[in-house]
């Protein structure tokens, strides 16, 4: 339950850009918030941060850094396959909106009688997790972008 408060600390924080003591930069969508003569700035693209937790809502999480932009998710066991579990990790390693700021890194265990054992994942999970994000990115910038007009 400690991952709960930084996650909504980091969501205010980053929320922070549209206010009048904030600013967001529509390039990198990276967020700054000012207290006094103190700014803080996200560590990340907050476009690629939004749409990365977006994108594994379903998922408990373990942690979420905005600053270090690493999103780790808890095992998850789907509930048509009781006998798998997958973990997530995000690497959101670039302030600007591109394709190679993001790393999608999954992991995948099958039960084999009362233990995990550790098993590939299909070569194609992290490649869709990745462009499911960077389009939730793109729709996310996008509609920042309209009510800026």
């Amino acid at each position: 339950m400690r991952v709960l408060p930084a996650l909504l600390c980091a969501l205010i924080l980053a929320g922070c850009g549209g206010s009048s003591d904030g600013t967001r930069d529509m390039d990198t969508g990276t967020s700054s918030i000012a207290s006094g003569s103190t700014r803080m700035t996200l560590g990340v693209n907050s476009y690629l941060w939004h749409a990365s937790l977006d994108t594994l809502s379903f998922l408990p999480l373990q942690s979420a850094d905005p600053f270090g932009g690493v999103i780790i998710s808890e095992w998850y066991v789907p509930p048509s396959s009781p006998d798998e579990r997958l973990k997530v990790t995000i690497y959101i390693m670039d302030r600007a909106l591109r394709a190679d700021g993001l790393k999608v890194v999954v992991f995948r265990q099958t039960r084999s009688g009362n233990a995990w054992q550790d098993s590939t994942p299909s070569a194609d999970t992290a490649h869709k997790l990745e462009d499911s994000i960077l389009t939730r990115a793109r729709e996310l910038r996008l509609s920042t972008l309209g009510q800026q007009g």
